[in-house]
């Protein structure tokens, strides 16, 4: 039961406003996972920015089981398997943005899309998290089974070979 996993990965692109970019964003999350990303719509008006409720800004797609964990590792290629630890929060998840998706390994450019970059937001979990996020009988989950950062890092050391930047800068 302490055995953590990847639960999903979510792939975010905030364009800002509708249009190409938006249609550019949708393309490239489509052609980078092979499924079909969904627009993200906002929820408050902000007058200044030109936002109002209801409009597409964006586009994400998440990924589960196995299919998270081969993605995973290709963009944890195109940022060379190194992430900084204050990019883990205090639950264990984890988030690292790639500036350019030709980074990714495997992934040729398009004249389309133009040079675009996003954000990777990774939730891990252990069995019996689901008590907490059910919806007849919900409990909390003990201070003992959480996910601690600590815990986090020794994971993606062990199972992804991740090399921490902080460490690096002690060693040399």
């Amino acid at each position: 039961m302490k055995k953590i996993r990847i639960e999903k990965i979510t792939l975010n692109i905030g364009v800002g406003k509708p249009g190409p970019e938006l249609e550019k964003a949708l393309k490239l999350l489509g052609q980078l996972t092979n499924e079909k990303p969904v627009e993200t719509k906002t929820q408050k008006r902000i007058p200044t920015w030109g936002v109002r409720p209801g409009l597409s800004i964006g586009a994400k797609i998440t990924l589960r089981g196995k299919k998270a964990e081969v993605l995973l590792k290709r963009l944890l290629e195109s940022i060379d398997f190194k992430l900084s630890k204050r990019k883990i929060d205090k639950e264990g998840n984890f988030a690292f943005g790639i500036k350019e998706y030709l980074d990714v390994p495997e992934m040729k450019y398009d004249m389309d899309i133009g040079i675009m970059g996003f954000e990777v937001a990774v939730t891990v979990s252990r069995p019996g998290n689901r008590v907490k996020l059910r919806r007849i009988k919900t409990k909390k989950i003990p201070k003992r089974h959480r996910i601690t950062k600590e815990e986090t890092i020794q994971f993606l050391k062990d199972n992804y070979g991740i090399k921490f930047k902080e460490e690096e800068e002690t060693e040399q």
